[in-house]
C-alpha cells in the first residue's frame, strides 16, 4: 500500500453533537474520572501502606489500580475536554500516541488479569507451593513480561495506523483515536491490515481466554477437597476477579474480535471497558474482600487518631 498522506490533523466527533447532551456529559465523566483516580489510587495506598496485604494477589491487585488510573487517563481527560469545545481536533502525531498507549495500558491489563488467574490457580491448586512459586521474583517478572507484551500488541498496532494512506476526510466517529475508526478513514485497500490487526488483537483475546478458563476449571476441580469455610473465602476471591475479567473482556472482545468494521454502538460501548470498568474495580475488589475493606479501616482509624493528637 503506498503511504499517501494529506493529513495533518483529525476531527474527532466525539459522543454528541448536542450541547446540553454534552455539558450533562461534562459534568458526569469529570465525576467519573475523578472516581478512577481517588478509588484506585486508595487501593495502591493501602496495599502499600499495609503490612497484612504482602501476598501477590494484593501485588498484582496494585498494579491493576495503577493501569486503570493510566488506561482511562489516556482517553479521559480528552473527552472530558472536548465535551466543552465546538472543534475537537487531535493532531496526526497524537492520534497515533493516543493509539499505542491506549493498546498498551489495555493489552497489558488483559495480561495481568490472566497472570492473576493463574495466581489464583496456585494458591488454590497448590497451596504448600505456592510461595516457593509465587515468589517476589516470579511476581515481577510477570508484571514485567505483561508490560512487555503489552508494549509489542501496541507498537504493531501504531505501526500499522502509520502506514495507513490518508486522504480526507479527516473526521473520526469516535472520542479517540482507535484502528478501526482509522482503518475506516483510510483511501486505499486496507483489508490486509484490517486481517492483521484482527488477528492480532485475536490471538491476545483468544489465548488469554483460554488460559483463564483452563485456570478456573483446575481451580473448581481443586474447590472439592477444600473444608466449606476455605471454598467459600475462596469463591468469594475469584468471583470478584472473574467479575472483572468479564467486565473488561466482554467489551473489548466485541470491539477487537471481528473484522474492521464499525458500529454505532461501540462509542458507548468504548466508554464502558475505558472508563466505566476503571471505576468499578475499586469498588468490586473492596466490597468483596474482607482483608482490603479491614485494612482500609485500620488506616482510616490511624489518620483520625493522628488528627486528634
Amino acid at each position: 500500500m503506498e503511504n499517501k498522506n494529506n493529513v495533518t490533523e483529525f476531527i474527532l466527533l466525539g459522543l454528541t453533537q448536542d450541547k446540553t447532551i454534552a455539558k450533562v456529559f461534562f459534568l458526569l465523566f469529570l465525576v467519573l474520572y475523578a472516581t478512577i483516580i481517588f478509588g484506585n489510587l486508595l487501593i495502591i495506598i493501602t496495599i502499600k501502606i499495609s503490612e497484612q496485604l504482602d501476598s501477590p494477589m494484593y501485588f498484582f491487585l496494585s498494579y491493576l489500580s495503577f493501569l486503570d488510573i493510566s488506561y482511562s487517563t489516556v482517553t479521559a481527560p480528552k473527552l472530558i475536554y472536548d465535551l466543552l469545545v465546538d472543534k475537537k481536533t487531535i493532531p496526526f502525531v497524537g492520534c497515533i500516541a493516543q493509539l499505542f498507549m491506549g493498546h498498551f495500558f489495555g493489552c497489558t491489563e488483559i495480561f495481568l488479569l490472566t497472570v492473576m488467574a493463574y495466581d489464583r490457580c496456585i494458591a488454590i491448586h497448590k497451596p504448600l507451593h505456592y510461595k516457593n512459586v509465587m515468589n517476589k521474583y516470579a511476581c515481577g517478572w510477570l508484571v514485567t513480561a505483561s508490560l512487555v507484551g503489552g508494549f509489542v500488541h501496541s507498537l504493531l498496532q501504531a505501526l500499522l495506523a502509520i502506514q495507513l494512506p490518508f486522504c480526507g476526510p479527516n473526521e473520526i466517529d469516535h472520542y479517540f483515536c482507535d484502528v478501526h475508526p482509522l482503518l475506516k478513514l483510510a483511501c486505499g485497500d486496507t483489508y490486509v491490515i484490517g486481517i492483521i490487526v484482527v488477528a492480532n488483537s485475536g490471538m491476545i483475546s483468544l489465548s488469554c481466554f483460554v488460559v483463564l478458563a483452563v485456570s478456573y476449571v483446575v481451580i473448581l476441580v481443586s474447590l472439592r477437597t477444600h473444608s466449606s469455610k476455605g471454598r467459600l473465602r475462596a469463591l468469594s476471591t475469584c468471583s470478584s476477579h472473574v467479575t472483572v475479567v468479564i467486565l473488561f473482556f466482554g467489551p473489548c472482545i466485541f470491539i477487537y474480535m471481528r473484522p474492521s468494521t464499525t458500529f454505532s454502538a461501540d462509542k458507548m460501548i468504548s466508554v464502558f471497558y475505558t472508563i466505566i470498568t476503571p471505576m468499578l474495580n475499586p469498588l468490586i475488589y473492596t466490597l468483596r474482600n474482607e482483608e482490603v475493606k479491614n485494612a482500609m479501616k485500620r488506616l482510616w482509624s490511624r489518620k483520625v487518631r493522628r488528627s486528634e493528637k
